[in-house]
């Protein structure tokens, strides 16, 4: 096999599986996609920049603790 075979194969090959996007068994969720509203990204943004914060926090604690409290031993 030359490289132009191998070549035109693997594009094929990847051709035909995004032929079937959307035909599949998650074909259905696809088409019911939608862009969230402003609204929606909004409170979203919201939700996930307060668990970071919070996450941020409990481990900022949790180095704290474990830098400064063995002392006290």
């Amino acid at each position: 096999m030359d490289a132009e075979t191998t070549a035109t194969e693997y594009q094929d090959k990847i051709e035909s599986k995004f032929r079937n996007i959307g035909k599949g068994k998650y074909g259905r969720i696809l088409k019911m996609a939608r862009m969230p509203t402003k609204e929606e990204y909004k409170k979203t943004v919201t939700v996930t920049a307060i668990g970071i914060i919070v996450l941020g926090a409990l481990g900022f604690v949790i180095m704290w603790l474990m830098n400064y409290l063995p002392g006290y031993f």
